[in-house]
């Protein structure tokens, strides 16, 4: 499985502006399987998003973490199998998104960002 990811400095500001004491980080494989999970993969390709959610909320499904330079980062232990070891995301300036990228290239080129803390996070999602 994944051992780290790492978030550049465009992506660790985006999400330092909205988290609070408390927060946890979620790297979500977009299956639909699990409370955040948005859709399952009706797309065909492989989609994420990052998600923050409040320290109450549920982990359910999400049974592992890697490392990252923002602390842990819970994920689906399934779906990061497989995976490069060493991960990025990255702002792309261009489209004003953001790219998961690994040792082998791009894996997502227009990777979700939901803060589920916000009563309208979900409507502020830019890659969906």
């Amino acid at each position: 499985m994944t051992e780290d990811v790492q978030f550049d400095e465009t992506v660790t500001k985006r999400i330092k502006d909205r988290w609070k004491d408390g927060d946890r980080l979620l790297l979500t494989f977009e299956d639909g399987v699990g409370p955040y999970s948005q859709h399952a993969m009706i797309h065909m390709q492989t989609q994420f998003s990052i998600n923050i959610i409040g320290p109450d909320a549920s982990l359910d499904t999400y049974d592992a973490t890697i490392k990252s330079n923002l602390g842990p980062v819970y994920v689906k232990a399934y779906g990061m199998e497989g995976m490069d070891d060493h991960l990025l995301i990255k702002f792309h300036p261009q489209y004003d998104t953001m790219i998961l990228s690994g040792d082998s290239g791009d894996i997502d080129t227009n990777v979700g960002f939901i803060d589920f803390t916000d009563p309208n996070g979900i409507k502020e999602n830019p890659a969906r």
